[in-house]
């Protein structure tokens, strides 16, 4: 499909690192900054993944100066006007996120998508009071926005299932890898899981079964590996249902079901050891190597990206 333009509200790294992502699949990108020094943080932002790219063999030089060509950072919502779709990757606060719609609205046409990147906020509530309120809707990125696939698409009991389509068609001449939610539950589909996730591996740590390091190793070499290749339900079918019931009927009663926060956390945030950037959280992060970490957290993505990039 056509692309002309694609517009972004904010210079965050949420914001900056959606523009990278839309200029450099050669889709010219109108990012609406709301001072100065957002303005030149965000385009620093795009300049500096795309050197990462250039470092890792992903990009040339040329392709950087082609993307950074396309790239417009500017205040007025007048340079929105013709966008296929908008990005809203303001802060969470309703009052600011409303703001922006009725500003979106004033210039760009009817049926133009806007999405919001908000990750807690149910769309019915980001919709009123808008004057075209089924154009609203959720595409729920994941960090770094650029390189990490998985867009969780969402509408509200407001939204048109053209404007979904759209912006689904949209999404995948991104590169994107998008999952389409029938309906809005708080967390989407991977924050459920993960937080699923979270609760039995930190009451774990608390009943003494294990330590941070040995649950995450456990993590990587058998359900990160696994389900990097197959995925959840195509395991749960390959053992099969009989099997599954077994296991579930030993393992079920003596899960985590707390529905409040743990105590290990509370105790965290109260001491300020609030994890990798305070230092200290599960791990002891003078004794870890940051760079090492920042290069894994990021390495499977950087393998996979199939960008237009521009010339």
């Amino acid at each position: 499909m056509e692309i002309k333009k694609i517009g972004v509200i904010g210079t965050g790294n949420i914001g900056a690192c959606q523009a990278t992502l839309i200029v450099g699949n050669g889709i010219a990108c109108s990012v609406i900054a709301h001072s100065e020094a957002g303005a030149e943080r965000c385009r620093e932002t795009v300049r500096r993944n795309f050197e990462t790219f250039i470092e890792h063999g992903l990009a040339t030089e040329r392709n950087r100066d082609a993307a950074m060509e396309l790239l417009t950072i500017i205040h007025s919502y007048d340079a929105l006007a013709g966008a296929d779709l908008v990005f809203e990757a303001a802060a969470e606060d309703l009052n600011v996120k409303h703001a922006i719609y009725a500003a979106i609205e004033a210039v760009v046409d009817a049926d133009t998508p806007i999405a919001s990147t908000t990750s807690s906020i149910p769309v019915d509530d980001l919709c009123a009071g808008m004057q075209h309120p089924e154009r609203m809707l959720v595409a729920h990125p994941f960090q770094p926005v650029h390189i990490q696939p998985l867009v969780e698409l969402v509408g509200g009991s407001c939204t048109a299932q053209s404007a979904l389509e759209r912006t689904y068609e949209l999404l995948i001449a991104l590169d994107r890898k998008v999952v389409r939610l029938k309906k809005s539950v708080p967390g989407f589909v991977v924050n459920r899981l993960a937080q699923a996730m979270f609760r039995e591996s930190l009451y774990m740590i608390e009943q003494g079964v294990a330590d941070a390091a040995d649950i995450d190793l456990a993590v990587r070499y058998a359900v990160g590996m696994r389900y990097a290749s197959i995925g959840l339900l195509e395991y749960f079918d390959d053992v099969g249902f009989d099997l599954e019931k077994a296991i579930a009927q030993t393992v079920y009663p003596d899960l985590c079901a707390v529905d409040s926060v743990q105590q290990i956390v509370q105790d965290g945030i109260a001491a300020g050891n609030t994890g990798r950037r305070a230092g200290l959280g599960l791990y002891d992060w003078s004794k870890k190597d940051n760079a090492d970490y920042l290069r894994r957290k990021t390495a499977p993505f950087l393998n996979d990206i199939h960008w237009k990039l521009p010339e």
